[in-house]
């Protein structure tokens, strides 16, 4: 009875605070929580990401061998809600490519708030860059490149010069461009129901159109827009607990992968712990996208790390 009233519980409160957090103290790097949701006849594992915002390969992967188009009845999914904050400079912007999530750090609300991007596909790598938006475009029209009208010609397809806003506008109904090299780049919209959370993309950053459109007016021209490929994220937090979340590496368009072992960091407290590596090479090697506990709180004396 317990675990159903919490299932219940964590389903009401998905659309409250699905992708909105306080900062968390100084100190700290999670945010969120694992929530569960229990399978209804008929729901797949798309409808269930689209309920928590959550990205559709982040839900599959922390939920390894459940069948993402037919998931059984009364099932209960972990939602992967709860985050380590990547390790950069908590300002404007910030998307980590391997978790397909974008970062807003808002400075008014001391809030950050979280959304799963589609990226590029392989052989389109979204770049890592640091940069700023250069501008912002209500309605925007496309003017496919020559690559893609190229990509398009060789399946039958032949693309306009340009596409005017609207349905069939593949932007969707807000961009935001980056100033990153020829300001090829965008973060955007899109008019497909599929997509996001995933690599789908010729090179920009799709969001859901309820996302963007509420991004798009919070942020100012000159918002800082890092964006980074860290599937490894580690936290050493206040109550001295260790926490490690792994994501499955991206395959670049030459077809490496990052190789992923335990961070240097990691591998220093544990030492000073005296700690065995074992959960955190199972974290590593589970890819399962969400904070798994390494070290317990209070395991050690703060003099013997800092």
């Amino acid at each position: 009875m317990l675990r159903k009233l919490l299932i219940l519980c964590s389903c009401f409160s998905a659309s409250v605070w699905a992708t909105s957090y306080q900062l968390p103290p100084e100190g700290s790097n999670i945010v969120g929580r694992i929530q569960f949701h229990q399978i209804e006849k008929g729901e797949s594992m798309a409808d269930i990401a689209k309920q928590y915002d959550v990205g559709f390969l982040s839900l599959m992967a922390a939920n390894q061998g459940v069948d993402p188009f037919l998931p059984s009845e009364g099932y209960v999914l972990t939602i992967p809600t709860q985050v380590i904050l990547p390790h950069v400079e908590h300002e404007g912007i910030v998307i980590n490519l391997a978790e397909l999530r974008l970062y807003y750090f808002d400075p008014a609300e001391d809030q950050v708030h979280i959304f799963p991007v589609g990226i590029g596909r392989v052989g389109r790598d979204t770049p890592e860059m640091v940069t700023k938006i250069s501008q912002k475009r209500p309605n925007p029209t496309w003017t496919p490149p020559k690559s893609i009208r190229k990509e398009y010609a060789a399946k039958g397809i032949e693309l306009p010069a340009v596409v005017p806003a609207g349905p069939d506008n593949p932007l969707g109904e807000y961009a935001l461009r980056l100033a990153h090299g020829a300001g090829d780049y965008l973060i955007h919209g899109t008019n497909k129901d599929f997509g996001i959370g995933m690599r789908v993309s010729a090179g920009c950053i799709r969001m859901d159109p309820k996302d963007i459109e509420w991004l798009f007016q919070q942020v100012e021209l000159g918002v800082k827009v890092t964006v980074i490929n860290e599937p490894v994220k580690v936290t050493l937090e206040p109550d001295r607990s260790v926490y490690l979340e792994a994501h499955e590496p991206l395959t670049r368009s030459d077809g490496s992968k990052k190789v992923l072992g335990v961070p240097e960091e990691l591998k220093w407290w544990l030492q000073a712990m005296d700690k065995p590596d074992a959960k955190a090479r199972a974290a590593i090697l589970a890819q399962n996208g969400v904070p798994v506990e390494i070290v317990e709180p209070h395991s050690f004396d703060t003099d013997e790390i800092f």
